[in-house]
């Protein structure tokens, strides 16, 4: 049984690799937290669905790693309009009322999954 989080990662995918900026901005929360090669932080709904658009990104998720109820980690092969191959990269996704609320793109699954117990051990100790 797919759960809450697995759902609205589901959906995430779907409409990133669809790319429909009205599904992107309505799967995410406002809030989106991201973190990517190019910097992190909060952004809009519209921000995120801009980025979809521009960077053409496909992620194909290859496995699925939970934290806990809202943390869930998902290696992806990441390819753009302009690659030939494949990238592997894993991504840390939160979740909240059934929309992303923040997807931390890494390297690798290790630095994936580090970052994923902090940040569990964080909500954790508040």
């Amino acid at each position: 049984m797919e759960t809450r989080l697995e759902a609205a990662i589901v959906e995430w995918h779907a409409s990133v690799n669809g790319k429909s900026p009205q599904r992107s901005a309505s799967g995410v929360g406002d809030p989106i937290v991201v973190l990517g090669p190019k910097g992190a932080g909060p952004i809009t709904p519209s921000q995120f669905a801009e980025w979809v658009e521009r960077t053409g990104i496909e992620l194909t998720p290859r496995s699925w790693h939970p934290i806990s109820e809202r943390l869930m980690v998902v290696e992806e092969d990441a390819t753009w309009p302009e690659s030939t191959a494949a990238t592997r990269v894993a991504t840390v996704f939160r979740a909240s009322g059934g929309k992303v609320t923040a997807a931390l793109r890494l390297p690798d699954l290790k630095s994936a999954l580090e970052l994923a117990y902090i940040c569990r051990e964080m909500a954790a100790s508040e």
